[in-house]
């Protein structure tokens, strides 16, 4: 019974991340804007996109990947901290993906897939061990 409650915490610990970051990817577009010109779908018009424009999905990745550790932690049977970071890793794996495939800086990309990922995810996983 542990292992099917320690799968189901895990899959609805990346159901929550591909949730929420979809959410917030959409207010915070919203909240921060594109500046004119940009198309998603022109490759070209990436270039338009200064610094503050990177906020959005900085924030979209970041805060599911704490959610969905925090979660998977919560719902897990055992080896809580490990399911939060394969929570984290599966968001990874996505975010690795879309910077093949989405240009972008590589300052951004860097700090995206160092910080944005794991980490956030073992934060969420130790606020809900530590209680």
């Amino acid at each position: 019974m542990n292992i099917v409650r320690n799968i189901a915490a895990v899959l609805l610990g990346a159901i929550a991340c591909l949730v929420f970051n979809g959410l917030l990817l959409g207010v915070m577009m919203r909240i921060v804007g594109v500046p004119d010109g940009f198309d998603p779908n022109n490759m070209d018009s990436y270039s338009l996109l200064q610094g503050k424009y990177f906020l959005s999905p900085f924030i979209a990745h970041a805060v599911p990947s704490l959610i969905g550790g925090a979660l998977a932690a919560l719902l897990a049977a055992s080896h809580k901290m490990t399911l939060a970071l394969v929570v984290g890793g599966l968001h990874l794996i996505g975010g690795i993906a879309a910077a093949f495939m989405i240009p972008a800086p590589v300052w951004f990309v860097a700090l995206d897939l160092v910080v944005a990922y794991l980490p956030m995810a073992w934060l969420g996983g130790r606020l809900v061990v530590r209680k």
